[in-house]
């Protein structure tokens, strides 16, 4: 039975090849009378390629290519965060939504809603969602109910068509101003979902003070009073969702969307008091 300092070099004698000539391990024996900086090979096992003690390197790099611990290593690109414009920082939280998770997340979980569909268009909710309430919009207004009421079906008809179009042009530009604003602060946003979400948001936050304008009539009290609320909601979610989808603290998401509310304000509010 073979002692461990035998088994592993302990001894020359054993080591030796079947023709009496020691193995190289890649250091050679030093002379007689020369100092010995590396041992010789008999007394210094290598464990490069031997069996149970191969040398790992990490793939794509040779040997002589391996970490250095005296050269500064610098950051790499995917390591350093930064602000892209047209490209988002992180993959969207979960798959698309469909249209009534998508309508019902916005007023019920608009925070995990907006981080959600950061990165998918919403053009088929946003134009029909903004469609139906341009019809309705011209009954929101007194002067302009009356006078599409007292009007001939094939005038109003047009007319109340025509209005739904221009609330949806209306939204678009809007929507734009305020993504190209967020870009303008820093925001990373996608064009198109910014513009969907924001045309949404404008549409539903209005949407209660609209139907009790239809029957009580515009100057009511209450609906004033509607009014304004629905517009601090409408304030408070896209700021939310301007937030979401550009990266953007929120000091600056409600800069970005400042145009657009003053807009709305002025458009939809301020002309019923």
């Amino acid at each position: 039975m073979q002692h461990p300092h035998q088994q592993y070099g302990g001894n020359p004698q054993q080591n030796t090849s079947p023709g009496g000539q020691q193995p190289h391990h890649g250091f050679a024996p030093a002379a007689e009378g020369e100092p010995e900086y590396f041992g010789s090979a008999a007394s210094t096992p290598t464990y490069d390629n031997n069996p149970g003690h191969t040398r790992a390197f990490s793939i794509g790099d040779a040997p002589d290519e391996a970490y250095d611990p005296y050269e500064p290593q610098s950051p790499q690109p995917d390591q350093v965060s930064t602000y892209r414009a047209g490209h988002t920082t992180a993959p969207p939280a979960g798959p698309r939504l469909r249209w009534k998770p998508l309508l019902s997340g916005i007023v019920m979980r608009p925070s995990a809603t907006f981080w959600q569909m950061r990165d998918y268009q919403v053009w088929g909710p946003a134009l029909i969602v903004t469609f139906l309430y341009g019809l309705l919009a011209v009954f929101g207004f007194d002067s302009a109910r009356e006078d599409v009421l007292d009007a001939t079906l094939s005038n109003s008809v047009p007319w109340v068509i025509c209005t739904a179009i221009a609330v949806i042009l209306c939204g678009l530009v809007l929507g734009a101003v305020t993504n190209t604003l967020a870009r303008q602060l820093g925001g990373d946003g996608a064009w198109a979902p910014t513009v969907g979400l924001a045309m949404l948001i404008t549409s539903l936050t209005d949407a209660p003070r609209l139907a009790f304008a239809v029957f009580l009539g515009s100057a009511n009290s209450f609906v004033q009073f509607l009014g304004w609320a629905t517009w601090i909601g409408c304030a408070a979610l896209l700021t939310s969702m301007v937030s979401k989808s550009h990266d953007l603290p929120w000091p600056k998401a409600l800069g970005a969307a400042s145009i657009q509310l003053i807009a709305l304000l002025v458009l939809f509010k301020l002309p019923v008091i």
